[in-house]
């Protein structure tokens, strides 16, 4: 997972508050649901004496938002009564997570968050399109009509001949080059990363070949849904979860073969002594996070230097000022430095829950 998106956290100053639970939309009484997991919430962090205001902005903006449709998850991160991260998870949690810390948990965006926040949702046929663009848990929604008509095919080979089938197969030309175009300016606008289209195979097919390349090489066509009522919206956001879901297990893959290869190179490193010395130096291309579970790192007063004991920080020339939990210094250093941030599943076991794979060969290892 790219670490731009999480970058705002690096410049806000806490402490934090990181929840994480579960929002899916898919039972009658989900907004009742809603509700008691938001007080549930909103209890426990009274008992951590958060502020209200906090406590409130974290509350306005899951409920001012459009609701996810089907199972999903929620991840909030406030600094102050500043929302600063604010996302749908493919997956719930299985139990709410709740920190009042120092820094931002990021962990469980990691895991379960959409690989890219930003993306377009395309239900498409013949007369034009309805453009959705999900943009970090915000949703808009726009309506492409096309002007070329007629866009129903001719019924007789009298027609077929007599010259009304070129004027149905221009007007649905004409409409889905609108699509196109819209399409791909929004992706320029926004920054999507992806575009998933749905809708009758020839509309999805005919789209994607007017796309210019570089939005086209994003599009992901989606076998269910359609432009029509009663189109089960459910379906579709199952298979584009699906997708996230495949790419996200296709970047760990390719993170578990790069660590494998890197061993014994200098290009992969593993455990808290070496994964904090290649931060310290910025070397880190991607951080592979695992159960890291109560460890702790120490760091000067502002998170400059960041060792896994005192001596050793003491050992670089810095005090130290800060005990932190692993889990939630690592990957903010990570984002400081421009890393990646991967985690772990089956294929990858580094020692102490914690590896790297590195930019570049390091000369040396932590003492």
């Amino acid at each position: 997972m790219h670490s731009d998106r999480f970058r705002p956290l690096v410049d806000t100053e806490g402490p934090f508050v990181s929840i994480y639970f579960d929002d899916s939309h898919d039972t009658q009484d989900a907004a009742a649901q809603l509700d008691a997991r938001l007080r549930d919430v909103r209890k426990h962090l009274e008992e951590q004496s958060v502020d209200t205001a906090v406590i409130e902005a974290m509350d306005g903006a899951v409920r001012g938002t459009h609701p996810p449709v089907g199972r999903s998850g929620r991840a909030v991160i406030a600094s102050g009564d500043t929302v600063v991260v604010d996302e749908h998870l493919i997956r719930p949690p299985t139990t709410t997570v709740i920190r009042v810390s120092e820094l931002p948990y990021l962990i469980p965006i990691v895991e379960h968050g959409l690989l890219h926040t930003v993306y377009l949702l395309v239900a498409v046929d013949h007369t034009g399109a309805d453009v959705t663009l999900h943009r970090a848990g915000r949703v808009s929604t726009q309506t492409v009509e096309g002007e070329g008509y007629p866009v129903h095919k001719a019924k007789s080979a009298e027609h077929e001949f007599g010259g009304a089938q070129p004027r149905v197969d221009e007007a649905i030309r004409k409409n889905i080059r609108e699509v196109a175009d819209r399409v791909t300016q929004l992706v320029d606008e926004s920054g999507a990363a992806l575009v998933f289209i749905e809708g009758e195979v020839s509309a999805r097919t005919e789209l994607v070949a007017a796309l210019p390349e570089r939005v086209a090489e994003k599009a992901v066509q989606l076998q269910g849904g359609g432009r029509t009522a009663g189109t089960d919206q459910a379906e579709v956001q199952h298979e584009i979860g699906q997708e996230f879901l495949t790419r996200r297990l296709a970047t760990i893959d390719d993170a578990a073969q790069r660590f494998a290869a890197g061993r014994g190179t200098g290009l992969a490193v593993e455990g808290l002594a070496d994964v904090t010395a290649a931060l310290r130096d910025g070397a880190v291309d991607t951080l592979i996070i695992g159960d890291l579970g109560d460890a702790t790192v120490v760091a000067d007063t502002e998170l400059a230097t960041i060792a896994p004991d005192a001596d050793t920080l003491s050992d670089l020339g810095a005090a130290p000022e800060r005990t932190l939990r692993a889990d939630e210094a690592l990957p903010l250093l990570a984002v400081a430095t421009g890393a990646a941030l991967v985690r772990t599943d089956e294929r990858l076991s580094p020692a102490d829950g914690i590896g790297a794979v590195l930019r570049y060969a390091e000369n040396s290892s932590a003492g």
